[in-house]
């Protein structure tokens, strides 16, 4: 059953983050007023790959529940928010991010717990 959760998880990460890498190479050029746009799509890829596997993590960290997290990644920094059942799993989802390779930092101030 795990198997089967993480391989769903995995499936949906890679999903989502193709989606994603289409969309922030398509948007990075209309960010930038640089003239060397292709630093920006980079970067833009980038954190986009960052999130999409912040989110693969999360859903398979035991105890978080990954839907209740909002991951933004701009620059190597990752931005939790959303509301988690306990602190310790705030704390988990925080190990969880700073362990994908890439994160610089990790601002969980808007990740909360209902406890």
């Amino acid at each position: 059953m795990k198997a089967f959760r993480t391989i769903s998880v995995l499936t949906l990460a890679a999903a989502l983050g193709s989606g994603m890498v289409a969309n922030a190479a398509l948007a990075a050029p209309q960010m930038s007023s640089s003239s060397d746009h292709s630093a920006d799509a980079g970067q833009a890829v980038s954190d986009a790959w960052i999130t999409t596997k912040v989110k693969s993590e999360l859903g398979t960290t035991k105890g978080v529940k990954s839907m209740a997290v909002t991951v933004k990644t701009v620059n190597g920094a990752v931005t939790l928010t959303g509301v988690l059942a306990t602190q310790t799993d705030v704390r988990k989802a925080v190990a969880a991010a700073k362990s994908v390779k890439g994160v610089r930092e990790v601002d969980a101030s808007g990740l909360k717990a209902k406890d």
